[in-house]
């Protein structure tokens, strides 16, 4: 798949300049997590539908199995902080940091501060998962939010088998609620910095 270059602005395209402190500024991160570019998301959104592909397999359809474009990628990627990492030049795991509130998130149930970040889309090759990959991708989103500068990390789980909830529990977070969103079971988790 090629970037689509309709959907892409010029403004998207052309590389802006920003401060130290923007998330963006970001480039490379130790431990391998690094901002994710337009060419990425070929890349991503084939990692995506791979674990969607998967959670389907092992646990039924559900919410779980909806298939991402690279479209919706793109969007992604001009909406938000979306990064990546790889091995041996491959995506082998994503996540998306962004401001805006998601859709399926009850600000009520979360400790109130001034500028929550809220954590989207994470996803671990099949193949490799269970081998601390996602553990990494965590402690390196922390610090991106400490750095955005953010004071809490905010995220849902599905409330199924098919839901990451215990993983986020093992990387820190703590369970703030329980809620039904559109027919879809989900569990609220916080980690304030």
């Amino acid at each position: 798949m090629t970037v689509h270059r309709a959907f892409c602005s010029k403004r998207a395209r052309r590389p802006r300049r920003h401060s130290a402190r923007s998330p963006r500024a970001i480039r490379v991160l130790p431990r391998g997590l690094e901002a994710a570019t337009l060419h990425d998301a070929p890349d991503i959104a084939a990692l995506r539908n791979a674990v969607a592909e998967r959670l389907t397999r092992e646990y039924g359809r559900g919410h779980w199995s909806s298939a991402i474009s690279e479209r919706g990628v793109l969007h992604a990627l001009s909406i938000s902080r979306v990064f990546v990492m790889r091995r041996r030049g491959r995506v082998i795991a994503t996540l998306r940091l962004a401001t805006k509130k998601p859709w399926a998130i009850d600000v009520s149930y979360f400790t109130s501060c001034e500028r929550p970040i809220y954590l989207t889309d994470m996803a671990v090759d099949p193949t490799l998962q269970r081998q601390g990959i996602g553990r990494r991708c965590m402690e390196q989103a922390l610090e991106v939010v400490r750095v955005w500068p953010g004071c809490a990390i905010r995220l849902d789980a599905y409330d199924a088998a098919a839901g990451a909830g215990q993983f986020y529990e093992k990387c820190g977070f703590r369970e703030v609620g329980r809620v039904t969103y559109r027919g879809n079971p989900l569990v609220y988790f916080e980690k304030l910095l």
